[in-house]
């Protein structure tokens, strides 16, 4: 038996055009495409966070997209079960795995594994976030120091979604957050059997893609999706609720602001996400291959030969 084809893993910032690299790879690979997006997961948010089209999906195989509903929290751990399970299948059919994204901390749980944290009781989840919304993430802070101060060393005294992740961790499993996270995972890819590139684009000319692409999104209906996700009425502190332009859109749709400026915070708060994913880029990737853009477009030509040689 020949060996597996080694795996192509790309990850790079929102707009960066990491999908469009992807699918030309795939096309001349025979390549399998595995989403690494947190966001691209759920079903009712195509538009809003630029989901490859049905055009895009009938031009090679793409798994792990829009499987899941917005109404349900989908985490890591539950990433790396289905994308093992997708690169089997895509191995299984003779096509190499191209594994793409924005989400850093999926790679990471990838190519690093994750730590064994124990399952939370679902009562114990909804106990502490009925209480971060009570008493907020300062009260809460100062318990976790009281009872897991390794821990809540390691957390910003306002990260009222980490600290109530760490105290769901304490209750249901007896140990702090900080003693699992010690505890290393399996790798699902190896990081050093891959084809791992990092696309790294001047920041200015990225936004102004960003800017250029939410324009386009509301032409082709983000409004009217980020409405639909609205009447479902769901929680906001959901991920999908947490996705690029829904919280600006929607307070246009309540009547709390214009539309013109819902769209401008909505940029806003993109080129934000593009500051941060660029710096977990930067820290965590450096022994990927860095892929830079010229003209502001990648040269596939360029990553085919790499691949290839």
């Amino acid at each position: 038996m020949p060996p597996p084809l080694k795996p192509i893993l790309i990850a790079g910032p929102t707009a960066s055009g990491k999908s469009a690299l992807a699918l030309e790879l795939a096309e001349h690979l025979g390549g399998a495409i595995i989403n690494a997006d947190s966001m691209q997961v759920y079903s009712e948010l195509r538009i809003l966070t630029a989901r490859p089209s049905a055009a895009d999906e009938a031009r090679a195989p793409h798994a792990l997209y829009g499987f899941v509903p917005a109404s349900q929290a989908y985490s890591a751990g539950r990433y790396v079960k289905d994308a093992a399970a997708a690169i089997a299948a895509a191995r299984a059919e003779g096509l190499r795995p191209i594994i793409v994204g924005g989400t850093g901390l999926y790679f990471k749980a990838l190519t690093e594994g994750l730590s064994p944290i124990p399952d939370v009781d679902p009562a114990v989840r909804q106990y502490w976030r009925d209480e971060a919304r009570s008493k907020g993430a300062g009260e809460l802070f100062i318990h976790l120091t009281m009872q897991d101060p390794e821990t809540a060393a390691r957390l910003n005294p306002s990260d009222t979604q980490r600290i109530v992740r760490a105290l769901e961790v304490l209750q249901s499993s007896g140990r702090g957050l900080r003693y699992w996270q010690s505890e290393k995972g399996t790798p699902v890819v190896e990081l050093a059997e891959s084809h791992a590139f990092v696309i790294l684009p001047e920041r200015g000319p990225l936004q102004e893609r960003a800017d250029a692409r939410f324009d386009l999104m509301m032409e082709e209906g983000a409004l009217e999706e980020a409405d639909r996700i609205g009447r479902l009425g769901l929680d906001p502190e959901l991920p999908a609720m947490r996705a690029l332009g829904v919280a600006p859109l929607m307070a246009h749709l309540r009547g709390d602001t214009g539309l013109d400026e819902a769209v401008t915070a909505a940029k806003a708060e993109t080129r934000q996400y593009i500051k941060r994913q660029m710096t977990w880029l930067k820290r965590y990737m450096i022994a990927w291959t860095a892929i830079g853009m010229k003209y502001n477009e990648i040269n596939s030509a360029d990553v085919l030969s790499f691949i290839q040689s």
